[in-house]
């Protein structure tokens, strides 16, 4: 994913610290350790632009598994609503430790669910959680401020007020959030969606992302019961209600975006308002296509996300680049995305949706974020005249070989070095059976 979109072979590719120093054939340099990649496909590390990870604990429960989206949520909140430290820990390494496994570096997460019962930082948990694993974590403050009393969906218990969700939210940027080049940390800023918050909290949200200059997310268009709801209380389509409300510009991504006229296509082009495309999800729940062959000939940000993981119900990057691949063939034909494309949706796309230019390719001066596959197996055999491709069209098990985030080796041999596997899947498997028992 270098600026001339190069495929390179026979060559190597020197770290040094967190940093890629240099790429050519026979580097030298002393005291070196030397990762043999004769049989491997080496990529720059998966970007994951949207994520609700506290929903690892609730994936494939029966009552939801036929339902659409606000029929889903309803019932679901009523799980969430349970959530406590313990459970917020360990959801979130399950879902990071899923991501590195599938050669995914650096991830954004949406919590937007804070419980009244827990009185404690829940991104400062996220932070120590990723930060274990070794995960560049760049996820958002979300946020609800209207309940099912207020006219929105979820209940009483899992919502703020305005006030307390934009003093912490400021208070989470100026704790948590660096600007640096190859940063760790990064704080953006997420109200859930149109039917959840009000609108003085998306305009105050909006005034105080751009005073510290992070990032702006929500969910939109992604369901034609949002455009309904939409239109009956506030008399406009939820992306007209983002451009009265100053939220769209190159500092804006929106999930989904299924729901869009050609209008409204050609808005996002000329304000660079960007969308998270998750596919895996959008089948999943039924709610739709969204136009994603369009939108990257016009030159409309899109990267790639697995949405949440009661949702798709995975966290699985490299299945997500197949998925996108496959759906769009079937809704536009054999010539409708190319491997290459959904491939950089998942690097440089999502790496610009976060505003990141020190990620999201392999070049010198970036960031020594690799994910690297081994293709001398029996599901590749017979796919390797196109190695970068056999990842996405070919294989039975998308677990990478080994991942490199910030120079560290985070999984090795498919198996994540930085926690003990075991004990991440016996504690979530106890803290779900307990959340599920309520």
């Amino acid at each position: 994913m270098n600026p001339e979109r190069e495929q390179l072979q026979n060559v190597d590719l020197l770290i040094c610290g967190n940093k890629i120093e240099q790429i050519g054939k026979n580097i030298s340099a002393p005291a070196i350790d030397v990762i043999d990649c004769s049989t491997k496909l080496v990529l720059p590390g998966l970007v994951n632009s949207h994520h609700h990870l506290f929903q690892t604990l609730t994936r494939n429960i029966p009552r939801v598994q036929n339902a659409k989206l606000f029929n889903w949520l309803v019932n679901l909140y009523h799980i969430w609503k349970n959530l406590d430290e313990e459970a917020i820990f360990y959801a979130t390494q399950i879902g990071c430790g899923e991501l590195l496994k599938t050669g995914c570096t650096t991830t954004t997460d949406h919590h937007y669910l804070y419980p009244k019962h827990l009185q404690t930082d829940i991104p400062a948990i996220q932070f120590e959680a990723a930060g274990r694993l070794g995960m560049r974590f760049c996820p958002t403050r979300g946020s609800m401020s209207m309940s099912h009393k207020d006219g929105g969906l979820p209940p009483d218990s899992v919502v703020q007020d305005d006030e307390q969700i934009l003093k912490h939210s400021e208070a989470v940027i100026q704790r948590f959030h660096d600007p640096s080049p190859l940063s760790m940390r990064q704080v953006h800023l997420g109200p859930c969606a149109p039917f959840n918050v009000t609108l003085e909290l998306m305009r105050e949200t909006a005034q105080l992302a751009r005073q510290y200059r992070v990032r702006l997310h929500t969910h939109l268009a992604e369901t034609k019961d949002e455009d309904e709801y939409c239109l009956e209380k506030y008399n406009k389509k939820p992306l007209q209600l983002m451009e009265e409300l100053n939220w769209l510009g190159d500092d804006v991504w929106f999930a989904h975006g299924i729901h869009f006229t050609d209008q409204e296509l050609h808005l996002l082009k000329q304000t660079r308002t960007g969308i998270a495309h998750c596919p895996a999800s959008n089948m999943r729940l039924g709610s739709g296509i969204a136009r994603i062959p369009e939108m990257l000939a016009m030159g409309i940000p899109v990267g790639l996300a697995v949405d949440g993981s009661a949702s798709n119900d995975a966290s699985d990057m490299v299945g997500e680049m197949r998925t996108a691949l496959l759906l769009h063939r079937v809704n536009s034909g054999a010539d409708a995305i190319s491997a290459a494309q959904v491939l950089e949706m998942a690097t440089l796309g999502s790496a610009r949706l976060l505003g990141r230019n020190d990620i999201g390719s392999i070049e010198p001066g970036k960031a020594a974020d690799l994910a690297i596959f081994e293709l001398n197996k029996l599901e590749y055999t017979g796919a390797l005249s196109d190695p970068l491709a056999a990842i996405i069209f070919s294989g039975i098990n998308h677990q990478a070989f080994m991942t490199i985030v910030n120079g560290k080796i985070v999984v090795r041999d498919g198996q994540l070095t930085t926690a003990d596997e075991a004990e991440i899947i016996r504690k979530g498997n106890a803290i779900s059976t307990k959340l599920l028992s309520h």
